[in-house]
């Protein structure tokens, strides 16, 4: 499909053509419905858009969904904007998006598209210049580039496209770095002062929180003994010989001494390594570090994986306002807010994770993947962030993890559904896998091949999990 040189002017060429669309409605004062996903990416994709929007003076709206369905759809058909921009969302329903047909409609997105764009609707989509929006752009990063197209005044807006990539864990590039368009993303926040790079230790909390709350504080991967136990934390820097204070203050990692760092690294990739039978975890505490300049020190901003961890934590805990307002601009009220709900949402992990490991049912093997039972107990709101987490310490790391919640008083069932570099290597789409079968099932389904989800009837769950039994084994070829 060309060069990679060609693919990338192909695909800004797309994105130059939705900034003019964008921006002729501006012009003509018409009102603009920006509907975004609920996930961190989804919140930086739809505030990074909302900046935008707000600095050309638009008429425009809001909203976060866990989904587009046919409710979403009725609310767009009833209000009838000028222009609908769907963020983080909208490729994988494209049938649903069909009958919208009349109103202009401007998707931008990085999940694998599932057919041809209807009439009237501008995609704007990596895949569809041969670029792999699973790790080289997220949804942030194409409303970036857009912002971008728009006026060159957002490029100070560029850190939030680096937190959407983060968001979406595509720092898999060298040194848990981000590669591909991302790359341009990065230039872009460093050259407008934004944003700092470098190689640490990755502990959520690395500048803002004492070294032993920054232990307990780091759920990928789950460090056994460490992760949610301050006591033990404190204990395990004092028996390694690191001083947790230094004159009566707290350290943070960002004062550990070299040799330090490599100490405590060392004790960390042990635990690991004797807890999981994961021997790259260890790995992932160690790598790029973005660092967002302009944010205060000591808040939960000035890391850029932290910032994503807040707005993970508004989205998934039913607060998504907050974190769209975060990155339009806001750090007063609805950044102390959202801290608060970050606390509960960590807990809430924990507790999840606790519950995990405690309970031998609640994971199942079979051939082809492992299958989590979230059931009633995981909140199907966060089954994708625990299915993140849970997939680091599974004993086999060329095995899909597939999750499932029950969506409360509706009847359906909310999969999740994550691989490894492994599993696509051994040729699992899981995407394809999720969207096929869930539409089988009267369900639907999308996502990238490493990461994807999906929703069906509560009472073919059943039928759903015999489909991946007989559909799984097949989708490896070693």
């Amino acid at each position: 499909m060309g060069t990679r040189a060609s693919k990338v002017e192909s695909f800004l060429r797309e994105v130059e053509t939705a900034a003019e669309a964008i921006s002729r409605h501006i012009d003509k004062g018409s009102q603009i419905k920006v509907v975004t996903h609920f996930d961190a990416d989804g919140l930086s994709a739809g505030g990074l858009i909302a900046a935008s929007l707000m600095r050309g003076g638009a008429v425009f709206s809001v909203r976060a969904e866990r989904w587009i369905d046919e409710n979403v759809i009725d609310e767009v058909l009833a209000a009838r904007p000028p222009l609908t921009i769907f963020t983080d969302f909208g490729s994988g329903y494209l049938n649903l998006i069909e009958r919208l047909r009349g109103l202009e409609v401007i998707i931008l997105d990085h999940h694998q598209p599932s057919g041809e764009s209807p009439e009237g609707v501008l995609q704007v989509n990596p895949h569809l210049s041969g670029i792999d929006g699973a790790t080289e752009i997220s949804g942030a990063g194409v409303a970036y580039l857009t912002a971008r197209a728009l006026s060159r005044e957002n490029r100070d807006l560029a850190y939030l496209g680096v937190v959407g990539a983060l968001a979406d864990q595509q720092d898999k590039f060298e040194n848990r770095s981000l590669g591909g368009v991302n790359e341009l993303i990065v230039k872009d926040a460093v050259e407008a002062g934004t944003l700092k790079v470098e190689t640490d230790l990755l502990l959520f909390g690395r500048e803002t929180r004492p070294i032993h709350k920054a232990l307990a504080s780091t759920l990928e991967p789950f460090i056994p003994g460490v992760s949610g136990e301050e006591d033990k934390s404190l204990a395990l820097l004092l028996s390694l010989g690191i001083k947790p204070k230094e004159k009566d203050r707290w350290r943070a990692l960002r004062d550990l001494s070299k040799d330090e760092k490599r100490k405590l690294f060392s004790e960390l990739a042990s635990i690991l390594a004797a807890n999981t039978d994961q021997k790259d975890a260890a790995m992932t505490l160690i790598g790029t570090v973005y660092t967002l300049c302009r944010e205060e020190p000591w808040t939960s901003l000035r890391d850029a994986r932290e910032f994503a961890s807040l707005l993970n934590a508004t989205g998934r805990m039913e607060k998504p306002g907050l974190g769209i307002a975060i990155c339009a601009g806001d750090r007063s009220a609805a950044l102390k807010e959202a801290e608060e709900v970050l606390q509960t949402y960590r807990k809430t992990i924990l507790r999840y994770m606790r519950w995990i490991s405690e309970t031998p049912t609640s994971l199942e093997e079979f051939e082809g993947f492992y299958l989590l039972h979230g059931g009633e107990v995981i909140s199907e709101r966060m089954i994708g962030t625990v299915s993140n987490i849970a997939i680091r310490s599974l004993p086999r790391n060329d095995k899909p993890l597939i999750a499932y919640s029950f969506v409360k008083d509706e009847g359906i069932v909310k999969v999740s559904a994550r691989g490894t570099p492994k599993t696509v290597k051994r040729g699992i789409n899981l995407g394809k896998l999720m969207k096929e079968t869930a539409e089988r099932l009267s369900g639907l389904g999308g996502g990238h091949d490493i990461a994807a989800g999906a929703q069906v009837p509560r009472g073919k769950l059943g039928e759903f999990i015999e489909a991946l039994k007989k559909e799984l084994p097949k989708g490896g070829r070693e």
